[in-house]
């Protein structure tokens, strides 16, 4: 049966419990495999079977509830747009009703004897609640008749009790007087609260589109319009109507539109965007290009090979929103609790209000009301359902800025918990381009030979192999050969004219049969103890040649694994090549823990041995033979010129394939990590803290009893402080 996933926008959402509330109602319609909602983002991750359900559907339950899916294909600017217009529609409201409470406060507060100043409060109160405020109590009405609760119900009953209250005792004041009480009003509560809940709100919306600046810097890369040379002349395109081989035409200071493959001219390109690299690299014929990378000063032409949304670009970009979607394993306790959190409130409130009213002190159920109104408006849960996804969303945009693609929040969460490091050494600690730089044959070797060696090695899939294909581009690789078998690991073999050749490791060689050359031998021990790598030739059983291979070692490789030493991670280096390679390798980087000659599953066993010794093991790879090593490590980073298969598999791809990225990388997930447990330490605290303080258990002690308006203002405080405490990790 075949399933769907797609990121919808949700509209109606006020808080955590919200956020839950949508959650619950899309997981248990009918079709839906898995849905997750992210209040930071407004935004709802659901995968659903076609056959059984639609969007529609979806949209009509979600509804039911109190809530919507905007399902219609809004593009970016178009979601852009409407989130624009709602923050400024809450600004202009939040303004109107500052303006109005502002009098209603200082009437309230210093001239409450004044004439006809209860009517003056009413009538400035009454359009702060039902114009300028009308939400809350819309969304609490359409929640109240499915039997749910969120914050807007605390925010309309608090509001609204204190509202009904006062308003009863502007116009029968008597009622209260005959029976020997003070008919008080407490507009200016109602009033400033909503004001203060209004401002949290709008100061909370500007924050959280803080957090996702990352990404809309990113989709900003992207080019609409580009120039497409048919028969030699330039034609302006869209984008998006632009087929694979064409020619596209990059003049000074564009973007570049697509990925591609230079055919023509030369000019220098600034890749930052994607790789956090700030210089400027030199593309060539036959060099790549990326969509979103900035031309410099010449002029090139390209081949388009990479359209639409399978560009690097808009891979990135999807990646990044579904990692700002997702949920860190520690959300799942954040959710439950905020799903109990407002009826538990509300329980709180009325047995507050109770308590209070059978204390038997002055104005006992006066002192009730305002207790339990004020716990109603300190105990929003917006604070804990943003400490997790807005950190999240600024963690994932900060590190796609940077080039370092993070698959989901949980993959974030491990970073912080690595024991050791693993690193594959080809094209991970080395340049991962080894070049010939030498060969040794005997005197029986041929030209004809040298054909069949390039013929092989065309086969081969080993990255030592294009090496010698390079060095060999001149020899003819048409021949027929029989038997080829490639040997995962340890080489090649083949068969022409009834003799059998191998290429591979002397190891493997050795344990075919192949009879030893002690000149040969020799020159391959010389050639291993400079550091190269060597590959060992065989012809009808008989050792006869070696290749050196030379892999240099990255530049910055040193440095990073120092970094990384001083994070108190521990250091691992496998490699397929030979001991006298790995050792001389390890030794200049100051890497303690190596293992050569390993095949892939040689590194898997690897990966298992150091998780049997309760290690938390990160691996980082780029081929194919690391793709399952990747899998068994707790956390997998592959590097972005890698294969497509360890990008897959890798929680982690690093755009740029700098083993420098890698210490920043885990920096940036151990700050994440760490500004999450903040977020939630302050979020709770606050709650634990301030609901008691508003429910009075001061006030036996020191008769202190927290004004509403006070409880509003810290209410506000709260989610803004989280916010803002994420936003320093951009």
């Amino acid at each position: 049966m075949s399933t769907k996933k797609k990121e919808i926008p949700v509209s109606g959402m006020s808080c955590a419990a919200c956020a839950i509330a949508v959650e619950k109602t899309l997981a248990a319609s009918p079709g839906v495999k898995q849905a997750a909602v992210n209040y930071a983002n407004h935004s709802a991750l659901v995968e659903w079977e076609e056959e059984t359900t639609n969007l529609e559907d979806l949209k009509k339950r979600v509804q039911s509830s109190g809530y919507d899916l905007l399902i219609e294909n809004l593009q970016q600017e178009e979601l852009e747009k409407l989130q624009w217009e709602a923050h400024q529609q809450l600004k202009k409201r939040t303004l109107y009703a500052g303006l109005l409470a502002f009098p209603v406060f200082l009437i309230g507060m210093f001239w409450m004897h004044m004439p006809f100043g209860n009517y003056i409060m009413w009538a400035l109160t009454t359009p702060i609640l039902f114009i300028f405020g009308r939400q809350f109590f819309i969304q609490a009405w359409k929640l109240g008749k499915n039997c749910q609760v969120n914050m807007d119900t605390l925010v309309a009953m608090s509001t609204g009790i204190a509202y009904i209250y006062s308003t009863f005792n502007t116009f029968l004041p008597e009622f209260l007087l005959k029976r020997g009480l003070e008919p008080h009003v407490y507009f200016e509560a109602a009033a400033v609260i909503l004001f203060f809940i209004l401002l949290g709100k709008t100061l909370e919306s500007g924050a959280k589109a803080g957090t996702s600046d990352a990404l809309k810097k990113l989709m900003g890369l992207q080019s609409q319009e580009l120039t497409v040379l048919e028969k030699g002349q330039p034609i302006p395109k869209n984008t998006k109507d632009v087929k694979v081989g064409e020619i596209i035409l990059v003049r000074p200071g564009q973007k570049i539109p697509l990925d591609g493959t230079v055919t023509e001219g030369s000019s220098y390109v600034n890749e930052s965007m994607l790789t956090g690299e700030p210089l400027p690299v030199l593309k060539e014929k036959g060099q790549k290009v990326f969509a979103g990378t900035i031309n410099q000063e010449g002029s090139f032409t390209f081949r388009a090979e990479q359209v639409g949304d399978q560009t690097l670009l808009s891979q990135i970009i999807e990646r990044v929103k579904a990692a700002q979607g997702s949920k860190a394993p520690i959300q799942k306790t954040v959710d439950k609790v905020a799903g109990i959190f407002v009826p538990t409130v509300l329980a709180i409130a009325f047995l507050t209000f109770l308590i209070w009213g059978f204390s038997g002190v002055d104005d006992a159920w006066l002192k009730g009301m305002l207790a339990l109104i004020t716990v109603l408006v300190i105990a929003c849960p917006c604070a804990l359902g943003l400490a997790t996804p807005t950190a999240i969303m600024a963690a994932m945009g900060k590190g796609a800025s940077m080039g370092i693609l993070i698959k989901d929040a949980e993959s974030l969460e491990k970073g912080k918990k690595i024991d050791v490091l693993v690193l594959d050494k080809t094209g991970t600690i080395t340049e991962g381009n080894p070049q010939v730089t030498d060969k040794h044959f005997d005197g029986s070797w041929t030209e004809m030979d040298f054909s069949i060696l390039k013929a092989m090695e065309e086969k081969s899939e080993h990255p030592l192999a294009k090496a010698i294909v390079h060095h060999l581009s001149e020899q003819d690789d048409t021949i027929p050969l029989t038997k080829f078998k490639s040997e995962t690991g340890k080489g090649v073999m083949a068969s022409f004219e009834n003799k059998i050749y191998r290429v591979g490791t002397l190891k493997w060689l050795k344990e075919e049969g192949v009879r030893e050359n002690e000149a040969i031998l020799d020159w391959g021990k010389n050639a291993v103890n400079e550091g190269a790598s060597v590959v060992f030739v065989s012809k009808a059983d008989d050792l006869i040649g070696a290749i050196k291979i030379s892999d240099p070692i990255k530049a910055g490789s040193k440095e990073a694994i120092h970094a990384i030493q001083e994070m108190g991670i521990e250091v691992h280096m496998l490699t397929g090549d030979q001991e006298k390679t790995a050792s001389w390798v390890a030794n200049r980087l100051g890497i303690k823990n190596y293992r050569s000659e390993t095949l892939p599953q040689d590194k898997a066993d690897y990966i298992k041995t150091l998780k049997s010794q309760n290690k938390t093991v990160a691996m980082a790879g780029d081929g194919i033979n690391d793709s399952e090593a990747l899998s068994l490590a707790d956390l997998s980073i592959a590097m972005g010129k890698g294969t497509d298969i360890a990008m897959e598999v890798a929680e982690i791809t690093l755009v740029h394939s700098d083993l420098k990225q890698i210490p920043k990388t885990l920096q940036l997930m151990r700050k994440s990590v760490r500004i999450i447990h903040q977020n939630l330490f302050w979020a709770f605290i606050y709650n634990i803290i301030g609901i008691p303080i508003a429910a009075g258990i001061l006030y036996p002690a020191f008769g202190f009893l927290l004004n509403p308006m006070l409880a509003g203002a810290a209410m506000a405080l709260s989610s803004v402080s989280v916010v803002s405490n994420s936003l320093r990790l951009r």
